[in-house]
């Protein structure tokens, strides 16, 4: 006996916020009227546990649980239920809860959902109803609102995990339980519960498979089956065809699954067939297709992952070789021949090792004219390894398959493969290259220091048999140091390495490629170091041969490290080109992992060229790719870009939203770089919308020298937007102290804002009679660089500049050329700024929707009045807006006496409650307009 894992109920729901937020919704309005929900979702998603959550929320009334009752024969109609229930809300709202629905019989499913239909809003009844969505919903539930369940993300499986076993599970043994439970809460606590305390603690080997027969059937509530054995032959051919998918989905085809068919069961006296295909043939006779399946064109899936698998499972062993047997002779001659392979290995007789299978499956996988994807490659060589007996071919093989996984976008999947892959009679080459999978994992999704070890270990295992791969390991580990700002760690990584030598390439390799690649690893590393010990002048030449070198390749991962040398350089163009063809190339080759750090470079690019709204485009699309890879530090650098992004728009929301969840990941793991950008958007945000109080106190904290400034490589890209926010909060000294070292920041030319940004800092700071030429001198490096946005910026500042000079003319020049500026690149929130100017000028700037939505008594305010009215509700202090508006205290004091008065407020809290709703009912009429705008483009119709 080995015991099993007392597993704890979970103290808390984890995950499920959007389903929660429906169900909160729903609960909170059943004082005032009635509501009706649905939940749907595969067994083991926790329907269950969120009705429960709902019943103990529910504070209005009581809650009321029904079931079919025990006499199958005895139902109460529709109209006797709705009256049951009305009488119960008489006194009090009631929430009334029916789990498991679809088990109901048909009569009594029929009479529940007609009283759900016929409920009225003001019946003050919450019906709150949940099915399996294994099968298709009944129709009779078709019209109610549905609330999805899906998997839980990794990061919710993993806080579930971690509350189910107090955290004790060691590291490999988590990393396996949560791919096999792939986000099912409830197949997650059967696997637990399976283990004893010294298997979840690693002391002892863990049970092979892990989620076995009896695990999946528990999560699943039972064994799935067909009501005949044509049914039950069907189901079991559809899980088989499944295990060897090339999708997501583990679909397969449908002429495949008809042909094993017809070979597992021959019909006597007709040949090979079945006579009538279950759901598959056109005859009309046939048996319609089970309920656990749909047939969507020539492609059948299950409508439940769990579900497949169980059907796989549970199966018995003789009919389950069976299947895979008569899929390898479907498959023979056919042009899959790998996808043959694997049935064939899964049709044999025990767990015995068999050398001959294996060679001949990873031999096939290790093809590259064999088409397959990387997935299916991993499958591959993951079962090769499992059918070999020799221990260092053994990890070999399970190091391929991590890789593959690894490509496909799978760390889940890649995580446990290299834990089987440990072998210490392994050689180095092949722990090494196991080290190396590791840490790029990590890197991509997990702590970075963590994944800088792991690349350096790799890099030394490697060195003796591979030297090229060395070389690419120790600047994945410099990559690791970069993400985490750790500049020391950065440089001793990138130590000075001997001469690039010409190495005969190894067996299997591309020798040009090989060598091509071996040389952008050596350029990257040499400018690299060159550029963080100050050498710019010997940055350079390497790295521009790093660009150069990539124009004729074709390979991903040289691709991105030549964008990633054209943004060190400030060549944003050559960044945008290599970043483009990078995607393409990991698009084209099915390199899922490679989409989302390529699509962050071309992020970058289009955020340092000032293209804001390119930028955003291509960071919505790597968010996704990048949550869907498993690379949440990807995905946090992606969410930085969006909030930088949303910085320069009236959207305080998005910035604060993208922000948090940057910083988020950012902490847990480490990522300066992420972080510093993240923080870098929130003060920027700051500072559009006219607190440079706040701004400048979040800026200092990462361009001010000490412990606690930001990221070693980003933080200069700061110092522009710190200097304008500390000379607005009359902080004139901190500025000047970071001056020197953006000066020398701006002559390396690696950012093509940066001289014209030096000259705007200068003129903030300079006396008046040299602050004219400064503004104008910036505005023309403007021009040498491109960009709208920093430009309206320049000249923005430059006009208020005037402004307060008393020269009113050509302040609304560069005002009104500032305001065109931000409207031409989407700067909604610093175009604002621009147009209280121009008003404070007498100026009557246009501005969409302006004015339809504001108060009456709002529009007696002069312009300046309604600048120091907009600041005040705001929070700020009479101080902070005269520093903030360049006049007196005293004027400022005036000036909301006359507010006050004219809008017959007594107090601060009253002017702030005015002026939000004024610009609430202005964003509200701003997207009247929108919809307006788009109802005519789409039908043609004239305003």
């Amino acid at each position: 006996m080995t015991g099993q894992t007392t597993v704890r109920t979970a103290v808390r729901v984890h995950g499920r916020s959007a389903q929660r937020r429906a169900l909160r919704a729903m609960l909170d309005a059943l004082p005032a009227h009635g509501g009706r929900l649905l939940l749907a979702g595969e067994p083991g998603l926790g329907r269950t546990t969120l009705l429960q959550w709902a019943a103990r929320s529910f504070r209005a009334g009581p809650v009321l649980h029904l079931g079919p009752g025990p006499d199958a024969n005895a139902h109460l109609t529709a109209g006797q239920l709705l009256d049951t229930l009305r009488a119960a809300a008489v006194a009090a709202p009631v929430l009334v809860c029916a789990d498991d629905a679809h088990r109901w019989d048909a009569p009594a499913r029929t009479e529940l959902a007609r009283a759900a239909r016929l409920l009225s809003t003001a019946d003050r009844v919450g019906l709150l109803l949940s099915v399996a969505s294994d099968r298709a919903v009944g129709p009779e539930f078709a019209r109610l609102p549905v609330v999805h369940l899906d998997p839980l993300a990794p990061a919710r499986a993993a806080a579930l995990l971690d509350d189910l076993t107090d955290g004790v599970a060691a590291p490999a043994v988590r990393e396996q339980l949560l791919a096999e439970a792939e986000g099912n809460p409830a197949l997650l606590v059967a696997l637990v519960r399976r283990l004893s305390p010294a298997e979840l603690r690693g002391h002892r080997p863990l049970p092979g498979p892990l989620a076995d027969a009896g695990v999946l059937a528990e999560a699943a509530g039972g064994v799935p089956t067909g009501p005949s054995a044509h049914a039950r032959d069907l189901l079991l051919t559809v899980a088989a065809a499944g295990e060897a998918s090339d999708g997501s989905d583990a679909d397969a085809d449908a002429g495949l699954v008809r042909d094993a068919l017809r070979r597992l069961r021959p019909a006597p006296g007709h040949g090979p067939g079945l006579g009538p295909d279950p759901g598959l043939g056109p005859d009309p006779g046939a048996e319609p297709l089970p309920g656990q399946l749909v047939l969507a064109g020539d492609r059948l899936r299950f409508r439940s992952p769990l579900v497949r698998r169980t059907v796989h499972a549970t199966a018995a062993a003789d009919r389950r070789r069976a299947v895979h047997r008569a899929l390898a002779d479907a498959l023979d001659g056919g042009g899959h021949c790998l996808t043959a392979l694997l049935h064939r290995s899964w049709s044999l007789d025990g767990p015995a090792p068999a050398p001959a299978s294996a060679d001949r499956l990873a031999a096939t996988a290790a093809d590259g004219a064999v088409p397959a994807s990387h997935r299916l490659r991993a499958t591959a060589y993951a079962r090769a390894a499992e059918l070999t007996a020799d221990g260092a071919r053994r990890a070999e093989r399970y190091t391929a398959a991590a890789e593959q996984a690894l490509l496909a976008g799978r760390p889940e999947r890649a995580r446990p493969l290299l834990a089987a892959a440990r072998d210490r009679a392994a050689p180095d080459a092949v722990r090494g290259r196991a080290e190396l999978l590791r840490g790029m994992t990590e890197l991509r999704d997990g702590p970075v220091g963590d994944a800088h070890q792991s690349l350096l270990l790799a890099a030394s295992l490697l060195a003796a048999d591979d030297p090229a791969e060395a070389a690419a390991a120790a600047l994945a580990a410099a990559d690791a140091a970069w993400a985490a700002g750790d500049l020391p760690a950065c440089l001793a990584t990138l130590a000075p390495e001997p001469p690039l030598r010409a190495e005969h390439p190894s067996p299997g390799s591309d020798g040009p490629a090989a060598a091509r690649t071996a040389a952008v690893v050596h350029d990257h590393r040499v400018g690299m170091r060159a550029l963080l010990e100050g050498r710019l002048d010997r940055a350079g030449a390497p790295l521009g041969q790093v660009v150069r070198r990539s124009r004729t390749g074709d390979r991903p991962e040289t691709l991105l490290r030549s964008a990633a040398a054209a943004l060190l350089l400030g060549d944003v163009d050559a960044a945008r080109s290599g970043g483009a063809r990078a995607l393409a190339a990991a698009r084209q080759l099915g390199s899922d992992a490679l989409v989302p750090q390529a699509l962050e470079y071309l992020a970058y690019a289009e955020l340092r060229a000032g293209r804001h709204p390119q930028a955003r485009t291509h960071a919505e699309e790597g968010l996704r790719t990048a949550l869907r890879a498993g690379q949440r530090n990807t995905a946090a650098h992606h969410r930085a870009v969006l909030a930088l992004a949303a910085s320069i728009e009236e959207e305080p929301d998005a910035v604060a939203r993208h922000v948090a969840a940057a910083l988020d990941t950012a902490r847990r793991h480490g990522l300066a770089q992420a972080a510093t950008l993240a923080q870098w958007a929130a003060a920027r945000a700051d500072l559009g919308r006219g607190r440079p109080f706040d701004a400048a106190d979040r800026l200092g904290l990462l361009v001010l020298p000490g412990p606690g400034r930001g990221h070693f490589a980003v933080w200069r890209l700061a110092v522009p937007c710190f200097v304008e926010a500390a000379v607005l909060a009359g902080r004139d000294e901190d500025a000047r102290r970071v001056l020197t070292d953006f000066a020398d920041w701006a002559a390396f030319g690696a950012d093509p804002q940066a001289a014209a940004q030096l000259a705007r800092c200068h003129a903030l700071l300079a006396p008046a009679e040299h602050a004219d030429a400064l503004y104008r001198h910036a505005l023309d490096r403007h021009d040498e660089a491109g960009g709208d946005f920093e430009r309206a910026r320049t000249a923005l500042l430059y006009g208020k500049w005037l402004r307060r000079r008393r020269r009113p003319r050509e302040a609304r020049g560069r005002l009104g050329t500032a305001l065109a500026g931000f409207e031409r690149c989407g700067a909604s929130v610093w175009a604002a700024q621009a147009r209280d100017e121009l008003r404070a000028l007498g100026a009557a700037p246009r501005s969409p929707g302006a004015g339809a939505g504001t108060p009456a008594r709002l529009g007696r305010l002069t312009p300046q009045q309604l600048r120091i009215a907009r600041q005040v509700a705001e929070g700020a202090t009479n101080r902070e807006v005269a520093l903030t508006l360049g006049v007196s205290t005293r004027t400022v004091d005036y000036h909301l006496r006359k507010v006050f008065a004219a809008l017959g407020v007594r107090s601060r809290l009253e002017l702030a409650r005015m002026v939000g709703q004024a610009e609430r009912a202005q964003e509200a009429q701003a997207a009247q307009d929108a919809r307006r705008a788009g109802h005519q483009e789409k039908t043609g119709a004239q305003p």
